[in-house]
């Protein structure tokens, strides 16, 4: 679990994250919403220690990130896993090796190990066998998100950070993604936290939800919640489309 209480952080004067608070349980996918310059990228990057954060805390299971040593913020960076936005996947080496890599350069476990740990995750991911010898650019888009989830899973992580997972796939794909990443939370017990602004994905699998706006926390919730939240700035974020606007009316 992860608790977030009251941070603040601020760039040159300007405050970006105002006093957010929230709490991102374990075996749940946690969203983090709202429009481009509404904090939501600084409220991840503060969450994995990218940025310093000006005041609050941020608790990995009662552990303060901000006052934890150089040493202890190394071993709790190795309980965090990282899906991003482009699936960052190292072009010069194969889906096993994209794979692999994290093993090599954070375990102790042997060849044999660590090439078992890399199958194991590839066929949870549901990666043909053919591919693992593959180059990234010999895979489709969506099979390049499913290399870098099992990349992002390999080291067995307590918490999964996600950064927009379905940029750049079509629609069915986005979903089959989003799915996984849905079975794999609940299936290994991972606190996931997704950046989206993927109607689809908050409406699929968001089983908390904190919408911000401009770097306040505007309202939290479920996918359920979100029909009966009477709240017109998330209204008019998630239901902006005419399609929404139905489905919405269908609902109620």
């Amino acid at each position: 679990m992860i608790e977030v209480k009251n941070i603040c952080k601020s760039f040159d004067g300007n405050l970006v994250l105002d006093h957010v608070s929230c709490r991102m349980e374990a075996g749940k996918v946690n969203m983090i919403i709202g429009q481009s310059g509404s904090g939501k990228t600084v409220l991840m990057k503060s969450l994995i220690g990218l940025h310093t954060i000006d005041s609050g805390q941020i608790l990995y299971d009662g552990r303060d990130l901000p006052s934890l040593n150089e040493k202890e913020t190394r071993a709790l960076r190795r309980e965090m896993g990282m899906l991003f936005q482009g699936a960052a996947l190292f072009d010069s080496m194969s889906v096993e090796e994209n794979v692999r890599f994290p093993l090599d350069m954070f375990s102790d476990l042997s060849d044999e190990e660590k090439s078992q740990r890399v199958r194991y995750c590839l066929e949870h991911v549901n990666m043909p066998k053919h591919t693992f010898g593959l180059m990234p650019s010999e895979i489709s888009g969506g099979q390049q998100k499913r290399v870098a989830i099992a990349r992002a899973i390999v080291m067995n992580p307590k918490y999964l950070f996600c950064d927009e997972p379905n940029s750049g796939l079509d629609p069915k794909t986005s979903l089959i993604i989003d799915q996984l990443i849905h079975d794999i939370t609940v299936e290994f017990g991972i606190c996931t936290i997704v950046n989206s602004h993927d109607m689809n994905s908050i409406m699929e699998i968001g089983d908390h939800i904190l919408f911000l706006k401009n770097g306040h926390e505007a309202w939290q919730g479920s996918k359920e919640d979100i029909f009966h939240a009477h709240n017109e700035d998330l209204d008019d974020f998630v239901f902006a489309s005419q399609l929404y606007k139905k489905v919405k009316a269908a609902h109620q």
